[in-house]
């Protein structure tokens, strides 16, 4: 599932849904993603302080929601009623802060789920074995992957789920990419897309590993990814990368 698809193309992915057309991380963004055309959806995740699993990037409520403080801070119930939609784009009626648990029930037979574990900035306690545990729940285990900038946290999922795809994320040149995912007992490398280069991609793949960058809507800088040969791009206009497959 996370190298090239049967037909030997990449696959697509939308960022945080298709933020470039709806408010990130919603149910509209991720239904939006697979109306364009995205094989895939990438969103974020934090733990609330009834430690439920809500989709959101940020750890503060502040950028994208009528919201204040931390989401770590606030119960399930209270992040329920806070609005995205209104703050961010206008005529949105998907537009609230949802659960994981709600997005893996709506993406199961219709799209993968690439799910990034978030930070506050030090991993919340228990987040890996609750996002396991929903993703088991929910029959999404093989239809999955779990990423994070913090590679313990991708090592404990790997830990729980032998099975289930992992990756890590990186935004940097590090002298060792394969290395970092060989550590962390992961399958894939997900560079930020500008440090992303063909030798990277090449060893990777001689390694087993597939290549997974983010995210960019330049038509110019997404053909150049697709010439290195990457698994897939994630983007928040994930119709351009259809485009550029030429789909």
């Amino acid at each position: 599932m996370w190298q090239h698809r049967a037909d030997g193309r990449a696959r697509v992915f939308g960022h945080r849904g298709a933020m470039g057309h709806a408010p990130e991380n919603t149910m509209a963004s991720f239904r939006k993603a697979v109306e364009l055309g995205a094989d895939g959806i990438e969103l974020d995740v934090h733990l609330t302080a009834d430690d439920e699993v809500v989709v959101i990037h940020d750890p503060f409520l502040d950028r994208t929601t009528n919201g204040r403080g931390p989401v770590r801070a606030h119960s399930l119930a209270e992040i329920r009623a806070l609005d995205v939609g209104g703050h961010v784009a206008s005529g949105c009626d998907e537009a609230g802060v949802p659960t994981l648990g709600e997005v893996l029930a709506w993406a199961r037979g219709r799209c993968v789920v690439d799910v990034e574990i978030k930070g506050n900035p030090a991993p919340y306690p228990g987040i890996a074995t609750r996002v396991v545990e929903l993703l088991t729940a929910h029959g999404m285990l093989d239809r999955s992957i779990v990423i994070s900038f913090d590679h313990p946290t991708v090592r404990e999922v790997k830990a729980l789920a032998p099975g289930l795809a992992t990756g890590v994320l990186y935004s940097c040149r590090p002298i060792d990419a394969v290395g970092l995912a060989v550590v962390a007992g992961a399958d894939a490398l997900l560079p930020h897309w500008s440090y992303c280069n063909a030798e990277d991609v090449a060893l990777a793949h001689k390694a087993g590993l597939s290549v997974h960058p983010w995210a960019t809507s330049d038509p110019a800088e997404i053909r150049s990814l697709l010439l290195m040969g990457v698994d897939s791009i994630a983007s928040n206009h994930p119709d351009r990368v259809v485009a550029e497959l030429g789909l």
